[in-house]
């Protein structure tokens, strides 16, 4: 394993393999490197056979190769090293090699060149590449660390999206059933007393509660389709043509949904996405765009569910769309990627509308069916 830092280095114990085949260089390196006062194991090996099993058996920290080899040179052992995904501090010792060799070796990926003529450098250049080589490794393991931490936000994401939907169906129904049955009631008792009311006054108060029984029926079942639109039961090309006919119908917003056909099959979640990433854009557009005309295009080309809204409104300030969550937007990049996609903004400027554009590879939503599937 390599050392944690170069204190470490300085002060406990390591091993470095040297592929040298002169003894008398062998003793060279050892003896300055011996001056340095670290404690450390110096293996020698003069073959690229023995350089191979070395290498295989583990425990050495630091590689020392010269270049000039029998029948093959330092680069060679490099290459091999690569090959067996063997990561470790790679530093050619050899007499002169020329400056367009020490570059290809450099731009290959060894760590550092050492000219026999001047080994006092050796063990600034081993520290060195230690230290290089623990700094890569930390910032290796830090990628993983951040690649698990993202994974795991997304899974968590997507699981509380689901709760959310799962609790907005639950809601909807008991909004249908107990709220919606109830008021469907009372509209009835209201008609029949309508029916045999004699007075005028009486009349005109149980017309006036039967708009407002109207009202309350409209309006229970405009949050329930939004928290559940159950036309997407219908297939996502009627929903979206439903939810841009709705918008304009409220806001007085021309809008326009453009499509290709019919969809290739999607899994729920897809849908409920792309129907979510319209209704929020929708609902920006009529809250902060001042547009008066917005614009939904849904595509399966190249294997992408695409789907875009664009407006012609004011657009939005560079610090407006720093703060992603003034529009949204996070919540929407994080939605769209529980199935596998994302989200781009398009801002040209001010006073040249915005679009938004979700894209989710199909393939993804595929293979989401075919697990549920294998699963069911």
């Amino acid at each position: 394993m390599p050392p944690n830092s170069v204190s470490v280095v300085i002060l406990n114990f390591f091993s470095i393999l040297h592929l040298e085949d002169s003894l008398a260089d062998h003793e060279l390196v050892d003896h300055i490197l011996g001056r340095s006062g670290w404690h450390f194991k110096l293996f020698h090996v003069d073959t690229l056979e023995s350089f191979e099993m070395a290498l295989r058996g583990g425990g050495i920290d630091l590689v020392l190769a010269d270049y000039h080899l029998a029948g093959f040179s330092g680069l060679d052992a490099w290459e091999w090293m690569q090959t067996q995904a063997i990561d470790l501090p790679f530093v050619l010792v050899s007499g002169a090699i020329g400056e367009a060799v020490v570059a290809d070796a450099m731009v290959r990926g060894v760590s550092d060149y050492v000219d026999k003529n001047r080994l006092s450098r050796l063990p600034m250049v081993v520290q060195r590449a230690l230290e290089h080589h623990r700094i890569k490794c930390e910032r290796a393991q830090t990628a993983l660390e951040l690649a698990a931490s993202k994974q795991r936000l997304a899974e968590l994401t997507e699981h509380l999206q689901s709760s959310i939907d799962r609790e907005r169906a639950d809601i909807a129904r008991e909004i249908h059933d107990d709220i919606g049955g109830s008021l469907a009631a009372i509209r009835l008792d209201l008609a029949w007393l309508g029916r045999r009311a004699t007075d005028d006054d009486t009349r005109a108060h149980l017309a006036s509660a039967q708009d407002m029984v109207a009202h309350a029926l409209g309006a229970s079942q405009r949050i329930m389709r939004n928290l559940r639109p159950a036309v997407l039961d219908q297939g996502l090309i009627a929903a979206m043509e439903w939810l841009v006919q709705t918008f304009a119908d409220r806001t007085g917003i021309r809008a326009q949904l453009r499509h290709a056909g019919d969809m290739p099959h999607l899994t729920r979640e897809v849908e409920m996405v792309a129907y979510r990433t319209a209704q929020e854009a929708l609902t920006n557009v009529a809250k902060h765009a001042g547009a008066t005309e917005v614009r939904l295009e849904l595509s399966d080309l190249e294997g992408f569910l695409t789907l875009e809204v664009s407006d012609n409104g004011q657009g939005a300030s560079p610090e407006a769309l720093a703060n992603a969550n003034a529009f949204g937007l996070l919540g929407l990049r994080e939605r769209a990627q529980t199935v596998g996609g994302w989200l781009d903004v398009v801002n040209p400027g001010p006073g040249q509308g915005m679009t938004l554009i979700l894209s989710v590879p199909l393939a993804h939503s595929s293979n989401e069916e075919l697990a549920k599937g294998e699963e069911a």
